[in-house]
């Protein structure tokens, strides 16, 4: 099966996230069959508020024509005490091009870029250790 990525113009990610993104999806046992949406979850089973590890992300597809666009990646940590509670703390919306996060709120364009190159080159080394376990669910 192949799957092709289309990149968003104006806010791109490296081709290594995209050989990630590829790679979860080829590795499932269930087919993606005739889904026209795919949300796509890396979970390390070990992060918990008092141990911390590597935040859950979570990456949603739609498809378009013959390929897939970038719908959002959300990065989520837990936050509070004493009952800590999984929040977004990066959220990346392609389809408004724009990058939040939970500190500061929506960022300007060069500061979300910035936080973009850095988020997805951390996420592709982690995701390289074999940190995460990761499901798939359609629509």
């Amino acid at each position: 099966m192949v799957i092709k990525i289309e990149q968003v113009p104006g806010l791109n990610v490296p081709e290594s996230f995209i050989d990630v993104i590829v790679n979860a999806i080829t590795k499932q046992d269930e087919s993606i069959g005739n889904a026209s949406e795919l949300t796509i979850n890396f979970r390390d089973k070990d992060y918990s508020a008092k141990a911390g590890g590597f935040h859950p992300v979570e990456v949603r597809l739609e498809k378009r024509g013959i390929g897939w666009e970038l719908i959002y990646i959300t990065d989520f940590s837990y936050q509070g005490r004493p009952d800590s509670e999984l929040v977004k703390e990066i959220d990346v919306c392609f389809v408004i091009k724009r990058v939040y996060h939970m500190l500061v709120g929506w960022l300007s364009e060069r500061e979300g870029k910035d936080l973009l190159t850095l988020f997805v080159a951390n996420f592709v080394d982690y995701y390289n250790t074999g940190c995460y376990q990761v499901s798939i669910t359609t629509d």
